[in-house]
């Protein structure tokens, strides 16, 4: 019975943008399992306007022949309800919904246009609304009804160039948590996707090879099984492309509780910090009702007193703008910000029971208080004449906090279409407005921060919130896609999902409770997302009650499925634990949309190369591999010649400034070649042929280690002997270590010792040869290569951050490292990357630089020995920061971490100073 193929006769499904990409893929696999088909599609170009009905006329004539049954439809899906008539003519009913019309306008937040935002929101979220408020009534009187919405990785992590269409499609997953919750007991299920699918959409940003790993017929079985009658899955957001499919879900930090008092400030929150984003002890909520926060505030009041960890935060000179400030939320900021020393701009539409303007009366009172403050009265949909106050009051911006909202609480099948487009605007329109008009001030002047006002209700859903859910959602989607543009003029973005006693909240919570939450014990978190003491971008916070922890997606291990052969429906169910499979060990936490795509997009090539041979014993007729034998031999010496030139081209290459004479001016006094130079003055990679099944392009860089005996000259003539030290079965792979002696060809003198830690994936399972005998650790390794470097559980004793300019990939690569990887867009975007990487042992030579800098004064004579691990990729353009822990016998441990992504992309770091560290260089020089 678990075999049986899902049937959709006599079901009818609405496909919308089913004229080609993923609706095509669902409109034909639906018809082949039965389904009456309705087949929208606009024809429009890409990028909006036009229309063509050759695309769905040609749909429908295939289904057909093919003998099934389907029809046409031409209509926007901003016309939902005519969608929805067409198939009730031709058919008679409605079963399955699959949202999927898209348009796209990617541009940089600075260039995008109203027309650019408004086009994108209007086909992708109000066309989804529309079309689900038209289809709703029929699936609740019916009591069965499956919906689809299509989000994606722009919306669900953020993606450079896409606030708009990141933001809607985001917004399309609060929009289905609460349809899953208000559509439940009448057997109504929404379910969210994020596909990874070669479409129209990414057929401009994605290679044709790699295009072809991801064809929508992966992505249609996944579907199919959430749309049939025996699904049970309610309210899921599944990640699925090239045979890959997997869930994901909300993760909460255990987070903190201050005491609620005048102790609760900025600065208490600053030193707490770790505690508020530790997640050692995660929930995995999907309701707003399950934090007490009475209990919290309970909890809050008999704390002592909140603990600082240096002088109070202040905001003296700085501009800020409250939206929404007349009440609630935002008065509370307003006040707190202006204690601190801001000059406030208080935001606001309403009016006073006396008639006076909200936005006055505070302005009075923070007037009266000794601050300075300016009075808006626009709505927040002419952001521009908001921030032009603030720049005519005071004559800059520093920070931003958009509060304002307004509700229309409904069921859903008693929303109207006013009701959704009120909260739209003032909400998600209105965030999007005035953060625009402030973008361009805060990229001129290098630095800003936005804090947006996310909810519980956006994250989880609610009953009777589908426009609210979805508008917060969808500024929690927008938020994150500006964090990844800001992070290069230092612009940071976080979004906060606050319980707070408001006038929103008034009319759906008893006067005491409301009384008992108050904004006060909000704002000091948000004071401090809008100081420059605040590491944060890109993340999410609940807050309330004063507790605040943080929130963040967590995707499960999930399973690939073979893309050799086609996927259905049936396969995935029968694997279903595994799709689901959160096992903290094999959890993912992608932070961006590339993240996201490039491991989906590895797995599958992976599973296509092979590597499921690593698992499979060879049989006794195959080569065994001699560990020891390998370990014994030698490969013939090389000659490397270099010159004062290359030293120069190096020391560039790792970021040395003009400034740096010593390692950039060949007649300074002290000119002497960086001491990582070695690994660039290498031979040809060595032949690592007797591993079985190998092939150099399954090669992965995993470790260097390089020991310095003499200082390099600085020009002259290298022998480098290689060897092979170790070779380790892991399996799915095989783990090499060749180490290089290099000697100074004249005087015969050892100058340095470097090892390489190759993984060469699918060359594993030699050891369970019949006739394979184990070797004993390698014995020609020194205890640094070896050693683990894990840094003590404190906070760094010192970091040093750089900015790796965006040229930087193209200077590394003179020194000898051609690969395309680091140059050629088209090349990087195979292997899954937004556009060319940096080299990995560029990284490493910032990484040395910083921890010379630190503990060697500056002078690079101090380095003895280097090991790190390659953990991930860094863009040219990017920011590493080098943290760095003192410890005995003069090491040094140290990781390096990309600040924009929040990403570590070197670890296992260990560095031996020759003598003891000398910090008498001051002020880092970097």
């Amino acid at each position: 019975m678990a075999s049986q193929e899902l049937r959709f006769d006599g079901k009818v499904v609405i496909v919308t943008g089913a004229g080609g990409g993923l609706g095509r893929a669902y409109a034909l696999f639906f018809a082949a399992r039965g389904a009456k088909v309705v087949v929208n599609d606009l024809g429009t170009p890409l990028t909006g306007g036009g229309a063509s009905h050759e695309a769905a006329d040609g749909l429908v004539a295939e289904i057909r022949r093919n003998g099934g049954e389907a029809v046409a439809d031409y209509n926007s899906v901003e016309s939902g309800a005519a969608i929805v008539e067409a198939a009730l003519k031709a058919f008679g009913r409605l079963d399955v919904l699959i949202n999927n019309a898209g348009v796209l306008r990617d541009k940089s937040f600075s260039r995008m246009t109203d027309a650019d935002w408004d086009l994108v929101q209007g086909v992708h979220l109000r066309g989804s609304f529309l079309c689900t408020k038209a289809a709703w009534d029929l699936f609740r009187k019916q009591k069965y009804g499956r919906i689809i919405m299509t989000s994606s990785g722009s919306g669900l992590y953020g993606n450079f160039g896409q606030a708009n269409y990141g933001s809607a499609k985001m917004a399309l997953l609060g929009l289905s948590n609460t349809l899953a919750k208000e559509g439940a007991k009448y057997n109504v299920y929404c379910n969210t996707i994020v596909p990874v699918a070669a479409s129209r959409m990414t057929a401009t940003t994605v290679p044709a090879d790699v295009m072809e790993l991801i064809k929508p017929d992966f992505v249609a079985p996944m579907v199919a099984l959430l749309c049939h009658e025996s699904s049970t899955e309610n309210g899921g957001l599944f990640e699925l492309g090239g045979g890959y499919v997997t869930k994901v879900r909300w993760e909460r930090g255990r987070g903190h509780v201050f005491k609620a008092d005048a102790s609760f400030t900025p600065a208490a929150v600053q030193a707490k910090w770790d505690a508020v984003t530790d997640f050692s002890a995660p929930v995995y909520p999907t309701t707003i009702t399950e934090v007490n926060w009475l209990d919290l505030l309970e909890q809050a009041k008999h704390l002592p007193t909140n603990p600082t960890s240096g002088p109070p935060l202040r905001f003296d000179g700085k501009v800020v703008i409250v939206t929404g400030a007349g009440a609630g939320l935002g008065r509370a900021y307003a006040h707190l910000f202006a204690r601190l020393g801001a000059h406030v701009v208080v935001n606001d539409v309403g009016t006073n029971p006396d008639g006076r303007r909200s936005a006055d009366v505070l302005v009075d009172q923070l007037r009266a208080a000794g601050a300075q403050a300016a009075a808006s009265y626009v709505s927040v949909e002419d952001g521009d004449s908001i921030v032009q106050t603030a720049v005519q009051a005071f004559g800059r911006v520093d920070v931003v906090v958009n509060n304002a909202g307004i509700l229309r609480d409904k069921s859903f099948t008693r929303m109207t279409v006013a009701d959704w487009d009120l909260v739209w605007s003032v909400h998600l329109r209105g965030t999007y407005k005035v953060s625009h008009a402030v973008w361009p001030l805060f990229i001129k002047q290098k630095s800003g921060h936005i804090i947006n006002t996310c909810s519980a209700v956006g994250l989880y859903g609610n009953f009777g919130q589908a426009n609210y859910s979805a508008c917060k959602a969808g500024i929690l989607g927008l938020s994150s896609t500006l964090a990844i543009e800001g992070a290069k003029y230092n612009i940071k973005v976080n979004t906060i999902a606050p319980n707070a006693g408001t006038s929103m909240t008034a009319t759906v919570m008893p006067p005491e409770v409301v009384e008992a939450l108050k904004p006060d014990y909000v704002a000091p978190l948000v004071a401090f997302l809008a100081h420059d003491a605040c590491p944060a971008t890109g993340e999410v916070f609940e807050v309330g009650s004063g507790w605040v922890a943080r929130v963040r997606s967590q995707r499960a291990k999930g399973k690939y499925f073979n893309p050799r052969r086609p996927l259905t429906p049936e396969a995935i169910r029968a694997d279903w634990e595994a799709v689901c499979d959160f096992d903290p060990r094999a959890v993912a936490y992608p932070t961006s949309s590339t993240d996201a795509t490039v491991t989906i997009v590895r797995g599958v090539m992976a599973q296509l190369k092979g590597d499921a041979k690593a698992v499979k014993a060879p049989a006794a007729s195959d080569p065994v591999l001699d560990v020891e034998a390998v370990r014994r031999h030698t490969y013939p010496d090389s000659t490397v010649s270099y010159t004062e030139r290359d030293v120069i081209l190096y020391a560039l290459g790792i970021g040395a400034h003009r400034t740096d004479l010593p390692l950039v001016y060949e007649n300074d006094l002290n000119f002497s070649a960086f001491p990582t130079f070695p690994v660039v003055c290498l031979p040809g990679a060595p032949d690592l042929s007797f591993l079985p099944n190998y092939n150099p392009a399954m090669l992965l860089h995993g470790e260097q280690f390089l020991a310095v005996h003499k200082p390099m000259p600085t020009e002259g003539k290298l022998t480098v002997r290689s060897r092979v030290v170790d070779v380790v079965d892991k399996k799915s792979g095989a783990l090499v270590i060749v180490q290089l002696s290099q000697s100074d060809a004249t005087s015969g003198d050892l100058l340095s010792t470097a090892e390489f830690s190759f993984f060469i994936r699918g060359s594993g399972g030699f050891s369970q040869h019949p006739k394979f005998r184990p070797a004993g650790p390698s014995q020609d390794r020194s205890p640094a290569a070896t050693a683990a470097n894990v840094p003590p559980k404190r906070a760094a004793d010192a970091v040093l951050a750089q900015l790796v300019p965006e040229d930087q990939a193209a200077l590394y690569r003179l020194n000898g490292d051609f690969n395309p990887l680091h140059l050629d867009p088209a090349f990087a975007a195979k292997g899954g990357f937004r556009k060319p990487i940096l080299h990995g042992l560029c990284t490493l030579g910032y990484a040395a630089r910083h921890v010379m800098e630190a503990y060697g004064g500056g002078d690079p004579n101090f380095l003895k020995d280097i090991k790190a691990r390659f953990t991930g990729h860094v863009f040219p353009g990017e920011t590493l920061e080098t943290h760095m822990w003192l410890e005995p016998d003069n090491r040094v441990l140290y990781q390096v971490r990309v600040v924009e992504r929040d990403s570590w992309v070197l670890k296992s770091g260990g560095i031996t100073l020759t003598k003891a560290p000398n910090r008498s260089a001051g002020k880092s020089k970097l």
